[in-house]
C-alpha cells in the first residue's frame, strides 16, 4: 500500500526564482494535502535552491522533501526521484510550470474512471504572463505549427506522447519499464514510446492543466527548439519509430527557403517558387496573428506569434537538418546541440 495517491517529482537546475511560483501553486491545489507529497531533486544548481526550499519545507501543508544531486540532466534527476517516491502514481511538472489549483482533482477524476497506467495534460498559460511567453504558448500548442503532436489539438497528425511538463505514471510501470533515458533532451518522449509499446493504457487527461512560462526571450526559445530538432535524431537513434512524416516538415521548410533566398540574393533571379512561398507564409503571418488575438486577447502577443513561429520553425528545421547529416548520412556520435550556454 503506497504512502500517497501521487508523488510530483520535479527536477530543477538554477531555477529558484520559478521554483516559488511552482510550490505556492502546489499550496493552492483543491485536494487534501495528505494526499501528494512533492520530490524535489535539485541537479548541480548553483543558486539560492537549496536554501530556499528549506525556508518552505517548514512552512508548506503538505510534505516536501529536497535532494542535491550532482548535474547529470533531467532523465537522471526524475529516476532519482522516482527511486525516492511513496507514491501510488509518479507526476512529472517541470520547475517553470504552475499547477492550476484542479490539477490533481482532474487527474484524481480520471484514474477513478478510466484507470490508466499513464496519462498526460496540457499546459498554457495565465493572463499575467508577459506577450512573449503568450506568444511562445501559441507556437507551441496551435495545430497550425504543431500539427497537434503536442495533444492540445483533437485533431493529430503524428501520435501523441504525455511528455514531462505535465506527465504521470502509475508506481508499476516504473517497476516493469525502469526509469528515463540519459539523454539531455526528449529522454521523456523516448520514456512514453517505451510505455505505449507495453501495451499500457495511455490516455490524455485535457483539463488537467498546468500553466508553463517556457523561455523569457527569443534567444532561449531559439536554442531550446534547435536541440529539440537535434534530439529528434539522437531518439531516432534508439527508436526508428519515434520519427514520423511531421517531423521532417519543418526542415524541409526552413533549409528550402533558406536556399532559395540564397539562390535569389546572390543571383538576382526571383524563382515562382520563393515568390510562392513567400507570399503563403506572409498569409501564414496574417493568420496566425488573427488567431493569437482570438486566443489571448493580446495585441502584443498576437504581433509577437509569427516571429516567435519562425524562430520556432527554423531553429527546430536546422537542428534537425544538422544532426540528421551528421548521424544518419555520416554516421558520426551523438550530438547534443547548445549546452554551455543554454540557459543564458
Amino acid at each position: 500500500m503506497s504512502e500517497f495517491l501521487f508523488s510530483i517529482i520535479v527536477p530543477s537546475f538554477n531555477r529558484s526564482g520559478e521554483l516559488v511560483e511552482l510550490i505556492e501553486s502546489f499550496n493552492a491545489l483543491e485536494i487534501d494535502k495528505s494526499k501528494f507529497e512533492v520530490i524535489i531533486v535539485d541537479d548541480g544548481s548553483t543558486d539560492e535552491t537549496e536554501k530556499l526550499i528549506e525556508n518552505f519545507i517548514h512552512r508548506m501543508t503538505f510534505q516536501i522533501r529536497f535532494f542535491k544531486r550532482d548535474h547529470e540532466g533531467p532523465g537522471p534527476a526524475r529516476n532519482f526521484g522516482m527511486a525516492q517516491a511513496a507514491g501510488e502514481y509518479f507526476l512529472f511538472i517541470d520547475s517553470d510550470c504552475i499547477a492550476d489549483k484542479n490539477w490533481l482533482k482532474e487527474l484524481e477524476k480520471a484514474i477513478e474512471s478510466e484507470k490508466p497506467d499513464a496519462f498526460g495534460g496540457p499546459d498554457g498559460v495565465l493572463p499575467n504572463f508577459t506577450p512573449l511567453q503568450k506568444a511562445i504558448d501559441y507556437s507551441m500548442t496551435s495545430f497550425l505549427t504543431t500539427g497537434g503532436m503536442r495533444g492540445h489539438s483533437k485533431k493529430k497528425l503524428a501520435k501523441y506522447y504525455p511528455r514531462s511538463f505535465n506527465m504521470g505514471i502509475k508506481r508499476t510501470i516504473y517497476e516493469t519499464l525502469g526509469g528515463m533515458g540519459t539523454l539531455r533532451h526528449g529522454q521523456d518522449l523516448e520514456f512514453s514510446r517505451r510505455i505505449v509499446a507495453s501495451g499500457a493504457k495511455v490516455i490524455p487527461i485535457p483539463d488537467a492543466k498546468v500553466y508553463h512560462k517556457r523561455r523569457t526571450s527569443l534567444k532561449k526559445f531559439f536554442r531550446q527548439m534547435f536541440n529539440w530538432g537535434v534530439a529528434r535524431i539522437n531518439l531516432t537513434m534508439l527508436d526508428q519509430g519515434i520519427l514520423e512524416p511531421l517531423h521532417f516538415i519543418p526542415a524541409i521548410g526552413s533549409v528550402g527557403y533558406t536556399l532559395l533566398t540564397l539562390f535569389t540574393l546572390l543571383t538576382g533571379v526571383t524563382t515562382e517558387l520563393w515568390t510562392g512561398a513567400t507570399l503563403l507564409a506572409f498569409l501564414l503571418f496574417i493568420f496566425i496573428i488573427y488567431d493569437s488575438f482570438k486566443k489571448y486577447k493580446d495585441s502584443r502577443a498576437a504581433l509577437l506569434s509569427p516571429v516567435v513561429a519562425v524562430c520556432q520553425v527554423f531553429a527546430y528545421g536546422y537542428g534537425f537538418t544538422i544532426n540528421y547529416i551528421r548521424r544518419k548520412i555520416l554516421g558520426k556520435d551523438e550530438y547534443t546541440g547548445f549546452v554551455k550556454k543554454y540557459y543564458k
